[in-house]
């Protein structure tokens, strides 16, 4: 195992804490620190946080022994705030950039391996190796789309970031084997592409916490994530009301937060269709492990995705579809996220078109047929114990060294 890595990777701070929403912090830590003689990391507030700062902590043996502000990220601080919101901005990758450059000149540390989370991330690490700080540089790619922004200039220059990262880096690192699909989309050849390596995502030991099936609510129903409408949330409200009459007590519960009002939103929905009594609100659970023992009790995890030209669902990896597997739940999909394919073919998961007659169909046919529903609960339950970070970062370094 390397002695000295060099992780640069991004988060979504709010209140002054870290969230669960965030580039693998939790999982690289996880695997890198008991087997690694120091890791250093770089974490770079996502735009729209509640601050703006890059962060950096020094683990040796185990043990953070040190952890500091950015000083490009302070002097940069005013601009920053100024462009605080959720969305792509020019000037926080400059501060990506220049914080991981910074820390390395600080520290004078040569690296046996560099992670870098997204391109301008990797940029950093294959200018070091140029420049020997670096010996080995990984490109971990954890969402992509061919067809990312609307925008035509902004969008070339992401594929072309992605492109050059994925040729200059010795090892790309991709969460589902649609992205790599979509660079060939976008024009990318094999030759000019560094090896590339899947390494799914995947789930903690604690998350993989079912109920017994005795004690699960009849007819219950989760969907659990952000509300954007990409992710169908309103579809799976419309479900509803295709079910009701045949079960009278079916209940649909809903975990996510209520940014831009959009849990607000949906909530009107359900008084329009006067479903109330039906859809249960629960708000936003931060913790995974929390996540999962509350969902645990119910039926179905639904992730009713839409098509669209833009999702980064359909080449990247949906991970809420793992958490429903952790939990026990088969799940009802749309052929958008690669990972529900997957699952369909193994047998814990239904893969329907994006419409409430067509969601509500497949739920149906799970609450009528217990031994269909037996036979996919218990192909997720399994699933779910052989998707750890452990094996997911295990198998990676063993492609790599072979």
């Amino acid at each position: 195992m390397y002695k000295k890595t060099l992780i640069a990777t991004f988060s979504v701070w709010k209140n002054g804490k870290r969230t669960a929403i965030n580039g693998m912090v939790d999982a690289m830590l996880s695997y890198f620190l008991p087997k690694t003689e120091r890791v250093d990391l770089i974490d770079g507030m996502h735009p729209g946080s509640s601050d703006v700062l890059s962060k950096i902590y020094l683990y040796k043996n185990s043990k953070l022994v040190s952890e500091k502000n950015s000083i490009v990220s302070n002097f940069l601080k005013p601009i920053l705030k100024l462009q605080n919101t959720s969305a792509t901005k020019i000037i926080f990758k400059i501060r990506d950039f220049l914080a991981v450059l910074e820390w390395v000149l600080r520290s004078k540390t040569k690296y046996d391996l560099f992670i870098g989370l997204e391109s301008v991330y990797a940029i950093a690490g294959i200018f070091l190796k140029k420049i020997g700080f670096v010996k080995t540089v990984v490109y971990y790619v954890s969402d992509y789309s061919p067809h990312r922004y609307p925008q035509f200039l902004f969008n070339k220059i992401y594929v072309y970031l992605d492109k050059f990262c994925a040729k200059n880096a010795d090892y790309t690192w991709d969460v589902s084997p649609e992205i790599n699909l979509g660079r060939k989309q976008a024009g990318q050849r094999d030759d000019e592409s560094s090896e590339v390596i899947l390494v799914p995502n995947a789930l903690f030991p604690s998350q993989i916490n079912y109920s017994k099936i005795e004690n699960l609510y009849p007819h219950s129903l989760v969907f659990a994530g952000t509300l954007g409408v990409e992710n169908g949330p309103d579809i799976a409200v419309e479900a509803i009301t295709r079910l009701i009459r045949k079960y009278p007590n079916v209940s649909l519960h809903i975990f996510g937060g209520n940014e831009e009002g959009k849990e607000d939103k949906l909530k009107r929905m359900c008084e329009t269709l006067q479903i109330k009594k039906n859809i249960i609100f629960h708000g936003f659970i931060q913790n995974a492990e929390l996540l999962t023992k509350t969902i645990n009790r119910y039926m179905v995890g639904l992730a009713p995705y839409k098509k669209r030209k833009d999702s980064v669902r359909a080449f990247g990896d949906a991970t809420k579809l793992r958490l429903y597997m952790g939990a026990g739940l088969p799940v009802i999909t749309t052929d958008v996220p690669p990972l529900g394919k997957q699952l369909s073919k193994i047998g814990s998961a239904l893969i329907v078109n994006d419409s409430p007659k067509d969601l509500a169909a497949a739920i149906d046919k799970l609450f009528s047929n217990r031994n269909l529903y037996i036979s996919m609960r218990e192909k997720a339950i399994e699933y779910a114990k052989g998707n750890t970070w452990e094996n997911t970062y295990k198998n990676a370094f063993s492609k790599m060294r072979n």
